[in-house]
């Protein structure tokens, strides 16, 4: 049983280096035995369905990690019905890891909208946060969260690269390889995943 744990949740449509880093980043700093990166099913702050089917998005997590042994693809969001509601998630894994250390790990644009997650006060209770700086965006987190938190801010080299931008690159039929894992562009390109 692990005694410190991350968890990396998001659409992973596609998952691109930016994630391995903070993923990377949160388990050398922190010292956590598994990071568990769980893909969503219906994301509740993004619009529209994941472009990329659930199975495909595992397959390309697998690959994304397939050198991180300290990694699980964690798929319980995507065998949940309606939203993934990361409340929902941490309620979970308090249960099945309640001895453990856990950490939900996020990028610095998320952490700037932490205030309006479900249930968050809750949520601070049973996780602390790891924040990955990104594009010189704040790390600081919403002052209605300040005196519920428990965060640490995370280092590691810049990586400029979303999946939005990823998946309109791959649209328009160009590579995309600088911002993702090799494995995962080359299974893209194998399956034409992301082409109008």
């Amino acid at each position: 049983m692990p005694s410190a744990i991350g968890i990396l949740g998001g659409t992973f449509d596609p998952p691109h280096n930016g994630h391995v880093a903070a993923a990377t980043a949160a388990w050398k700093q922190l010292g956590l035995d598994q990071v568990r990166v769980i893909p969503a099913g219906q994301a509740p702050m993004r619009s529209g369905a994941p472009v990329a089917s659930a199975r495909e998005r595992v397959t390309m997590c697998q690959l994304a990690f397939a050198g991180s042994p300290w990694v699980c693809i964690d798929e319980r969001e995507l065998n949940r019905s309606g939203t993934s509601w990361s409340i929902d998630t941490a309620r979970e894994l308090a249960q099945e890891f309640s001895g453990a250390w856990r950490v939900w790990i996020l990028g610095a644009d998320q952490l700037a909208r932490l205030d309006r997650w479900k249930d968050v006060i809750e949520l601070c209770g049973l996780v602390d946060f790891a924040v990955l700086s990104r594009d010189g965006i704040s790390t600081v987190p919403p002052a209605v969260l300040a005196p519920h938190i428990k965060l640490t801010v995370l280092t590691a080299p810049a990586v400029q690269v979303s999946s939005t931008a990823l998946r309109e690159t791959l649209r328009r039929g160009e590579s995309a390889r600088n911002g993702l894992p090799s494995e995962v562009a080359r299974h893209i390109e194998e399956r034409t995943l992301y082409q109008a």
